[in-house]
């Protein structure tokens, strides 16, 4: 005789109010697509069109979400604090340093990024920077616009050692558009990756021993007490007068005002800077701002369209992710 299946007890899984707090640059049909992943399993979604102007508005968007997504918003513990239902934080960016990781830690409120969705982004700025130094675009196209002509050459990118600091997955992506203009590319990073060496790389002893033999230097390093200040005026001195410094990771890896002094004192060639020390608008006296041969951009490398589709798309994996209880990209 057939015995009758077993009884099962289903858990019920708790329904989720998940906000976004600010935009995430989407279209409406794609962040409507990835919504439903969660509307139809129950759970409310909440989503504003503009940015909070407050900590005080941030509190009041995300104050009864179990959820919440931001991308860059700053979200120090007096947020934190004010929003005692938080269980999840999907971070929309890379970095997290705008996040109070111990508090989160403290309340085992779990943090997702967006690892690798502007990989290509922001390796591909390194090396348009690098070519608009070089080739003196900035101050071509203002040239050209006054009725100008032509001042004098640029330069090749072809043969150019570059050097890279910071290899990881940006960093590495870096190395293999370089390798693709012709450049010998090397390394130094404080942990040494097979990727990088198999996409052509060679890795240095020191930062020292790097700055004195790269003539373009690209940064990749993330933000942390370790790395703040680490292309010190030490660092910069080593550099050969005829060196290109690009900074895509973040501010306050570099000196700044060491940085500017050697670009107007001629002890180094030109810089193309895509981040600062706060996000712009900046300070007018900001030194890299007058600092000559400089290309600046206001921290654009990460925001294209097709990055901020991955991004989405990751933003929602990691929360459905954490749902079934399986966290992915956890900081």
């Amino acid at each position: 005789r057939q015995q009758p299946p077993p009884h099962r007890t289903t858990i019920p899984i708790p329904i989720m109010r998940v906000v976004l707090v600010e935009p995430l640059a989407v279209s409406a049909e794609l962040l409507g697509r990835l919504s439903a992943v969660l509307t139809q399993r129950g759970h409310e979604f909440v989503s504003f069109p503009d940015r909070p102007a407050t900590h005080e508005e941030t509190v009041a968007r995300a104050k009864d979400a179990d959820v919440a997504i931001v991308t860059n918003l700053p979200m120090p513990s007096a947020v934190l604090a004010a929003l005692p239902s938080l269980k999840m934080l999907s971070v929309a960016f890379t970095g997290v340093d705008h996040v109070d990781m111990e508090l989160c830690r403290s309340r085992k409120i779990v943090v997702s990024n967006a690892a690798g969705y502007s990989t290509h982004s922001v390796a591909e700025l390194s090396v348009g920077l690098t070519l608009a130094v070089l080739r003196n675009l900035v101050a071509g196209d203002a040239t050209t616009r006054a009725g100008g002509v032509r001042s004098g050459p640029g330069g090749e990118l072809r043969g150019k050692t570059v050097g890279i600091v910071g290899t990881g997955a940006i960093g590495t992506a870096a190395a293999k558009l370089y390798s693709a203009f012709g450049c010998p590319v090397i390394g130094w990073s404080r942990s040494q990756r097979t990727c990088f060496t198999e996409a052509g790389g060679t890795y240095v002893d020191t930062l020292e021993e790097l700055a004195e033999k790269a003539d373009v230097v690209s940064l990749h390093t993330p933000l942390t007490e370790k790395t703040k200040g680490l292309v010190s005026a030490d660092v910069i001195a080593k550099l050969k007068s005829s060196a290109i410094v690009v900074n895509v990771a973040r501010g306050p890896v570099v000196d700044s005002a060491a940085l500017a002094a050697a670009l107007n004192e001629g002890r180094i060639a030109g810089a193309g800077i895509d981040v600062f020390e706060t996000e712009p608008p900046l300070d007018p006296a900001h030194p890299l701002l007058s600092a000559k041969n400089t290309v600046v951009a206001p921290h654009v490398a990460f925001a294209t369209r097709d990055a901020f589709d991955r991004r989405a798309s990751i933003v929602f994996d990691n929360i459905t992710a954490w749902m079934d209880g399986k966290p992915i990209n956890q900081m």
